[in-house]
C-alpha cells in the first residue's frame, strides 16, 4: 500500500474529515492526524514531512490543510500528483473553504475521494471524470420506482372506489322497505362484499369479516384476478396473522449479535450487483501476482516451500490488442518460467517479450477476472531464509495457567501490509488475557481463536512480541498457526518495461499500469 489516509484538518489540528486505505484502527489514525500540526514548521516551504514510521504530504487550503499519510517507501512524485488532483477536487464540491463548508459536503468529498485512490493506490482519472462517476444514476432504479408508484396509485384508486360502494350500501340499508327486501340487500353486500376483495391489478380487503366501513392498508400484489362465482361470504377475509419465521430469525440474530457474535447475512448474488463492478480504465493492465504456500515446523524450520506466479494481461478495447509485452526478469535461476502454450517461446527466451504465435491475432481482452494469463513461474525451496516471516510460539504451563509467549520476525526483503497471525485456542469461558501485543489483537469466541494484527512491518518493526494467558492446556491446542499477509514485491522481481504496437501505433508505447502482489495463500506453522 501506498496512500493510508487521506483527510481534511483545520490548521488548529481538528479533524474535519479523513478516509483511511487499509485497515487501521481508529486510535492510530487519530494519533497520526493529531501529530501533523505539531510537526508543521512555521513560515516553511516544505510539502512533506516525514517521521519515523510514516509519511505526511499537504497543501494548505486557505485556513485548511488537505494531507496524505503514506508510506516511506512510497513514490514522491505520485504522492504529489494524487495531491494536486485532490485539491482540485475539493473546490468542486464545497461551496466555501472553511470548516463549515467541508463538514457540509464531507460525504460528497469521501466519495470523490474514493474514485481517485483505491487500495492506497493513484487511478488514472481526472476532475471530469471523477465527477462524472459520482453522479452516475441508474436507469433501472428510475424505472423501478416509477412501477412501484404506479401500482400504489392503482392501490389507492381500488380503496376509494370499495370505500364509496360500501356507503352506498349503508344508505340503501337506512332506506325504509329495507326489511321487507332484505334478501335482495344481503346479496347487494355480500356481491359488494366479494368485489372489495377482487381488483384488476392487485389486492385489498377488510382488517375484519364483520365490520364494513373499516378498511386496512392495501398492498398490491402480483396475483390473477379471481374468478368471482367461486367467491363466497363464507370466505375466511385475508389478515396479516402471526408471523414466526422472519421474527423468529430477527430474534435469533439480535440474540447473537447482543453476545458479541460478528452476524453475517446471506445474500444472493444479483446479476445487478454483478454487473456494478466498476470496469477497467486503462488501455493496458498487467496484473503480476504469486502466491505462496509455506508450512512451518513449530520447533524451527520449513516442511515444505512452494511459490506460483503468473503475470496476466486485461485490455479494454478489442482493437488493441496487436501487442507484444517486454518484460524484465529478476535473473533468479531458480524460478522456472512457462509461458502460454499460444506464446511465442523463442521470442521470451531470447528477447523478452511475450507476443502471440501468430501476429496477425490480436489479444482477448480478458475482462472477466483478472485477464489473460500470459505467464507462469514456480519455485520450490526448503529453507528458511526464503520465508517472509517466521513464527515463534512458546507454551508454558504454571500452575493454573499457561503462558502463551509469541514471537515475529520478519525478513528484510519484503515489507509485509496487513498481517494477522491467527492462533487457535482451546474451549474457553472468557476471553484470553493479553499481558504484552506489538499491534492490535482480537479475540474471536464463535471459532475459538486469537487473532493478532499488524498493519504495516517495515525495517522500523521486523520483529515483534505478544504474550497472553489462558487456562492450562496442552501445548498442541495452539497450533496449526495460520498466517495472512500481503507485500508490493516479488521473488522474481518480473516487470513490465514497455508495450510495443503491432498496428497503427506509430513506434509510440501505449500505456499501460501494472499491479504487482505477493500474497499469502496458506502460510502455516504446524
Amino acid at each position: 500500500m501506498v496512500v493510508l489516509a487521506a483527510a481534511i484538518v483545520v490548521k488548529s489540528g481538528k479533524v474535519l474529515i479523513s478516509r483511511q486505505y487499509v485497515d487501521m484502527s481508529r486510535i492510530r489514525i487519530e494519533g497520526l492526524l493529531a501529530a501533523f500540526p505539531k510537526l508543521v514548521g512555521m513560515g516553511k516551504q516544505h510539502t512533506y514531512i516525514e517521521t519515523e514510521n510514516v509519511r505526511y504530504v499537504y497543501q494548505p487550503i486557505e485556513s485548511l490543510f488537505l494531507l496524505l499519510v503514506t508510506t516511506k517507501q512510497s513514490n514522491i512524485l505520485e504522492d504529489l500528483a494524487t495531491l494536486t488532483l485532490l485539491s482540485k477536487l475539493v473546490p468542486e464540491y464545497s461551496m466555501s473553504l472553511d470548516e463549515e463548508g467541508i463538514l457540509r459536503a464531507a460525504f460528497e468529498l469521501i466519495f470523490a475521494f474514493d474514485e481517485v485512490i483505491s487500495l492506497g493506490h493513484k487511478e488514472s482519472v481526472t476532475v471530469a471524470q471523477v465527477k462524472q462517476y459520482c453522479e452516475m444514476e441508474s436507469h433501472e432504479e428510475k424505472l423501478h420506482k416509477l412501477v412501484m408508484q404506479n401500482k400504489i396509485n392503482d392501490t389507492k384508486d381500488v380503496m376509494k372506489r370499495k370505500a364509496n360502494e360500501i356507503d352506498k350500501s349503508k344508505i340503501e340499508k337506512n332506506k325504509p322497505g329495507f326489511s321487507s327486501m332484505s334478501s335482495m340487500g344481503s346479496g347487494r353486500l355480500e356481491s359488494s362484499f366479494n368485489d372489495l376483495s377482487i381488483s384488476s391489478g392487485g389486492g385489498g380487503g377488510f382488517g375484519s369479516g364483520s365490520g364494513f366501513g373499516m378498511i386496512s392498508d392495501v398492498e398490491p400484489i402480483n396475483t390473477k384476478p379471481k374468478d368471482r362465482s367461486r367467491s363466497s361470504v363464507t370466505a375466511p377475509p385475508k389478515s396479516s396473522g402471526m408471523k414466526l419465521g422472519k421474527s423468529g430469525k430477527n430474534q435469533l440474530m439480535e440474540s447473537l449479535k447482543a453476545e458479541g457474535e460478528d452476524i453475517i447475512e446471506d445474500v444472493k448474488p444479483t446479476s445487478q450487483s454483478r454487473a456494478s463492478a466498476p470496469p477497467p480504465t486503462d488501455p493496458f493492465t498487467l496484473t503480476v501476482e504469486e502466491k505462496l504456500n509455506v508450512a512451518l515446523r513449530r520447533d524451527g524450520g520449513v516442511s515444505s516451500f512452494d511459490m506460483q506466479g503468473t503475470l496476466s494481461l486485461q485490455i479494454l478495447n478489442q482493437e488493441d490488442g496487436f501487442v507484444q509485452v517486454q518484460i524484465e526478469t529478476g535473473g533468479n535461476p531458480e524460478i522456472l518460467f512457462k509461458t502460454h502454450p499460444n506464446i511465442n517461446r523463442d521470442m521470451f527466451n531470447n528477447e523478452n517479450i511475450l507476443g502471440l504465435k501468430r501476429p496477425d491475432q490480436p489479444f482477448p481482452t480478458g475482462q472477466g477476472g483478472d485477464g489473460v494469463g500470459l505467464l507462469r513461474w514456480r519455485m520450490q525451496r526448503a529453507e528458511e531464509s526464503m520465508v517472509p516471516l517466521t513464527i515463534n510460539c512458546w507454551p508454558s504451563v504454571s500452575g493454573n495457567e499457561t503462558y502463551v509467549s509469541l514471537e515475529y520476525e520478519a525478513s528484510a526483503m519484503f515489507d509485509l501490509t496487513n498481517v494477522i497471525i491467527i492462533v487457535p485456542l482451546p474451549a474457553l469461558r472468557d476471553a484470553p488475557s493479553v499481558r504484552q501485543c506489538d499491534g492490535d489483537w482480537r479475540y474471536d469466541p464463535r471459532n475459538s481463536v486469537l487473532e493478532w494484527s499488524i498493519l504495516l512491518i517495515d525495517n522500523t518493526n521486523r520483529g515483534g512480541s505478544m504474550e497472553f494467558v489462558v487456562p492450562p492446556a496442552d501445548s498442541s491446542a495452539f497450533f496449526p498457526i495460520s498466517v495472512q499477509f500481503a507485500a508490493a514485491s516479488t521473488y522474481s522481481g518480473l516487470k513490465v518495461t514497455g508495450m510495443i504496437p503491432l498496428r497503427g501505433g506509430g513506434g509510440v508505447t501505449p500505456r499501460f499500469v501494472q499491479r504487482t502482489q505477493l500474497i499469502a495463500q496458506n502460510y502455516q506453522v504446524v
